[in-house]
């Protein structure tokens, strides 16, 4: 999911995600991203480790960092003083992850006292393993870098930047920035990339609703044919149509076969239906081909593969 302030979304993941993890048990749980931008690195870490903890250790955490959506609006009602002079670099995404990995606050003769208990100081709750489930989303070339050499897993989706010559199109920028990532990794278990593409297969939806799929691919079409603006943005096209032509275009994506996850990503104009539709088309026709498995199937003796 996507924390989004002002929208018709959802304005806090960790709330959102907290009550999903009492309805859910397999599956895991991940944002797709929180602007760090407006968040206390401090305060955050606090509430995604409190819904880390009631989920079983099942969040994905991914944020990015830069100057935050609708700034301009509500700026003055998030920070004290001037907006525009806060730090909304790297650096607030650091202090988040220094505050994840639950490291002793004070001296060694610190504590805290509270009715019933002495404690050092350290994050509350402290989710073991969170840290290492935090990705970035990255577009350019030079986030996915900062990504690798932080050994953060890497989002990246229909947008990259760094295609301003209009030469490499947009998988090759997408290849150099996973090229980049990798070459910069450093951390345990290896680079993570998980890749969003907007899938909308078709087979099980009516031809009134084929058709408002095929006006809505219609309607995001020219975007995709060349690079916007001084950093070079590019967009790659929606995957609509029957699920064996989809399945067709993901085998023949040369970045789906090089990274760990494939990410489906829903379109926001669309109605529950149709979500469901389509989430029962890829789920039947298309996951399965790809190698995915449902996670019911790899229960023993009450352990899950929850990514499938």
């Amino acid at each position: 999911m996507r924390q989004r302030h002002l929208e018709h979304g959802v304005s806090s993941a960790a709330v959102f995600l907290a009550a999903a993890s009492q309805r859910t048990a397999r599956i895991r749980l991940g944002v797709g991203v929180i602007p760090i931008g407006y968040e206390s690195p401090f305060r955050l870490a606090e509430d995604l480790s409190t819904a880390d903890v009631l989920s079983g250790g099942r969040l994905e955490v991914g944020v990015s960092a830069g100057r935050p959506p609708h700034v301009e609006l509500i700026g003055e009602r998030v920070f004290d003083g001037d907006w525009s002079g806060q730090d909304f670099s790297y650096a607030r995404i650091e202090r988040l992850l220094g505050n994840l990995e639950g490291g002793f606050l004070g001296g060694p003769d610190a504590v805290i006292r509270s009715p019933g208990n002495v404690q050092r100081p350290r994050l509350q709750p402290y989710a073991e393993g969170l840290r290492d489930r935090v990705w970035y989303g990255a577009a350019s070339i030079a986030s996915a870098a900062w990504a690798g050499e932080h050994g953060l897993g890497l989002l990246t989706g229909n947008i990259v930047a760094g295609d301003a010559d209009g030469s490499a199109g947009f998988a090759g920028v997408q290849t150099r920035v996973l090229d980049q990532y990798r070459r910069s990794f450093r951390g345990d278990g290896g680079p993570r990339v998980a890749l969003g593409r907007v899938i909308v297969p078709t087979d099980g939806a009516d031809r009134a609703t084929q058709a408002r799929y095929a006006e809505y691919r219609a309607s995001r079409q020219e975007r995709t044919l060349g690079p916007h603006g001084e950093r070079g943005i590019r967009f790659a096209p929606d995957l609509v149509g029957p699920s064996d032509q989809i399945l067709e275009q993901l085998l023949a994506d040369p970045v789906v076969a090089d990274v760990t996850d494939l990410r489906l990503e829903l379109p926001y104009e669309f109605s529950i239906d149709d979500y469901r539709q389509i989430l029962d088309d890829v789920v039947t026709r298309i996951a399965p081909e790809l190698g995915w498995t449902p996670g019911g199937a790899h229960e023993q003796g009450g352990a899950v593969d929850a990514r499938g």
